[in-house]
């Protein structure tokens, strides 16, 4: 598999095994299915198996439900997608079928249920066929009315035999799976399972191996980038949190709300967003960093109090998972085109800090980085990440719990003098005390939305105002001076230079990589720092003749997306220039590159 056809055996052959580097899933049906769990098992057994993997995920934002993917790409190499096209389609229905076969690579397999699909003979010529009956066998297996409801554990069984995968460590995910409901449940898991696993194929379809994959220096870890961004609050020291349900943002509350009570902690469902963010405000206020969350609308909704924080200077995290369209737009679709609100959403000058995770382990550092910037900047921290991030399950290296888990308990000790936005710190870095720390001067600092002077008084004082702008402006410049210069992945100088934010991380990367396995001069950049921008930008672009910037929003009125407009307007650099999509998709590699040849050919220099 990988990269090679895969063939049908010889006639008279029977099929043997076959070992491959990787291999790319797709499986299609209907969001009832359990489309999700399969591709869930799939993963996290090869987090367990030292392997690599990402996932793509989609499903239907209607409560009925309706057609739904869940694609899981396996490798024992570096894995940097999920994969443009697939090595196996699973289909259970005909619309799985015809809507998805067009995603196989040519001579992929098509396994599909018999009971629900009838293949086009068409189709024979380009893919393998293998049919069986996973529903009616299911219900053999289970027995009983409605059991087929168990076909997606009788399918993974399927794949668990295809590719020789470790049965063990699989009976022990379902296990764990169903462990907190009754006893039949579990035993009906797992009946329906070995029952998969035990059905003949009858010698159409060859056994695939992975190869070995290279030891890991620590135990791996898998999740999704909800899951490590919730976790990575947790160890970063947050013990509150405050939130209002909504897609793709929910997990990040649903993790949370179950498991702070554990570290002495508690979130709270609120009745909207905006007393979800008041209420992390007052926390945040109390003493130690909370945080709040949402989506799009959410943000929205958020603004106001968003600004109340830049004014008082009050610390706070505050999660953004992007997804589709404005106003209610496609909750279950990906989309970055949130940046502009993170950035300048609000009225008047109110700048904070805008981070954005790359892959879904970067989101559990991102978490810990953004309480730490919002404890010693005293600002508000926009994480912005995003629905594929959100959806996606990735292994990865298991953190140091011990460097990592941090305490960020108020301290009490006395203080002489209480000055929480005092002038005279030349970059503007100033801290509030937590209420009930004792001040010996006897001069009590307020806090307050209003402009003030520097015990929190207000004022309508015109210097002061002046004064108290530009404190505000000069420590997110310091902090902007301090971040790391990204790096470039290939030659530091060349033809083109593509960058990208956020979950656009590693198919970009994977395009360079076939980019240049091609002889064709190309390298990325990846910018976590949204705002304020890292230092040496303008450096690296000044390397290279063109500089496209990929992302996934729209480009705009005036030709260049949310990141690309946000660079011309720092860099004025006319070779700065956007490739965008809206279709609620993530980018496939051979899109990046397509579009980076559409360019060139349409009267620039060729690559």
């Amino acid at each position: 598999m990988s990269e090679a056809t895969i063939t049908a055996p010889s006639a008279g052959r029977s099929p043997g095994l076959s070992r491959i580097s990787e291999a790319v899933i797709r499986i299609a049906g209907n969001s009832q299915d359990g489309i999700q769990a399969i591709g869930g098992f799939l993963a996290r057994l090869a987090g367990r198996s030292e392997q690599e993997v990402m996932t793509f995920m989609t499903i239907p934002s209607t409560i009925s439900g309706g057609p739904s993917i869940f694609q899981v790409r396996i490798g024992s190499g570096e894995v940097l997608s999920a994969g443009d096209d697939a090595d196996v389609l699973m289909a259970f229905y005909q619309h799985s079928y015809e809507n998805h076969v067009g995603s196989l690579k040519k001579g992929g397999i098509v396994l599909y249920d018999s009971d629900h699909v009838e293949p086009n003979p068409e189709w024979h010529k380009e893919y393998r066929h293998v049919g069986v009956p996973i529903s009616s066998r299911t219900v053999e297996a289970i027995g009983g009315t409605a059991k087929d409801k168990g076909k997606n554990i009788f399918a993974l069984g399927l794949v668990a035999k295809m590719f020789d995968l470790n049965v063990t460590k699989l009976t022990q995910l379902i296990s764990e799976r169903f462990s907190g409901k009754d006893t039949s449940v579990l035993n009906n898991a797992l009946t329906a399972f070995h029952a998969g696993y035990g059905h003949s194929l009858e010698n159409t379809l060859e056994t695939f191996r992975f190869a070995e994959s290279q030891k890991k220096d620590r135990p791996q870890v898998v999740m999704s980038g909800n899951e490590a961004l919730a976790y990575g609050l947790i160890a970063a020291g947050v013990r509150f949190g405050a939130g209002y349900p909504i897609t793709p943002w929910s997990d990040i509350m649903e993790l949370l709300r179950r498991e702070l009570p554990k570290y002495g902690g508690t979130f709270v469902q609120c009745e909207d967003e905006i007393a979800s963010i008041s209420m992390a405000l007052g926390a945040s206020y109390g003493g130690r960093v909370a945080v709040t969350g949402s989506s799009g609308p959410g943000i929205s909704l958020k603004t106001e109090a968003l600004g109340w924080a830049v004014m008082a200077e009050v610390p706070l995290v505050i999660c953004d998972i992007q997804r589709g369209g404005p106003s209610t737009g496609m909750p279950t679709n990906v989309e970055q085109s949130d940046l502009n609100i993170a950035v300048f959403g609000g009225h008047g000058d109110s700048p904070r800090v805008v981070l954005a995770p790359a892959n879904v382990e970067d989101c559990f550092y991102t978490a810990i980085e953004a309480v730490n910037i919002a404890r010693e900047y005293s600002v508000p921290v926009l994480i912005l990440s995003d629905q594929a991030i959100a959806t996606r399950i990735e292994a990865f290296e298991e953190p140091n719990f011990e460097k990592v888990f941090q305490d960020i308990s108020p301290d009490f000790s006395p203080v002489p003098d209480g000055k929480p936005y005092d002038l005279s710190v030349p970059d503007g870095i100033t801290r509030h005390v937590p209420p009930g720390t004792f001040i010996q001067s006897g001069k009590y600092p307020i806090i307050t939305g209003l402009e003030h002077d520097e015990a929190g008084h207000p004022t309508a004082s015109p210097k002061l105002h002046l004064q108290m702008t530009a404190k505000r402006r000069k420590k997110l410049q310091a902090l902007g001076s301090r971040w790391p210069t990204p790096r470039v992945h290939g030659p530091s100088e060349g033809n083109v230079l593509l960058v990208g934010w956020g979950s656009t991380q590693g198919p970009i990367k994977e395009a360079v990589d076939r980019a240049r396995a091609a002889g064709d001069s190309v390298s990325s950049i990846h910018i976590r720092y949204i705002n304020p921008l890292p230092p040496g930008l303008e450096d690296i672009f000044a390397g290279f003749n063109h500089v496209f910037v990929v992302e996934l929003n729209d480009e705009g009125i005036y030709g260049h997306g949310q990141l690309a407009g946000l660079l011309r307007a720092k860099y004025c650099d006319p070779k700065i220039r956007s490739i965008t999509k809206t279709d609620g998709l993530t980018f496939k590699v051979k899109e990046i590159l397509g579009a980076v040849r559409n360019y060139l050919e349409a009267g620039v220099r060729k690559i």
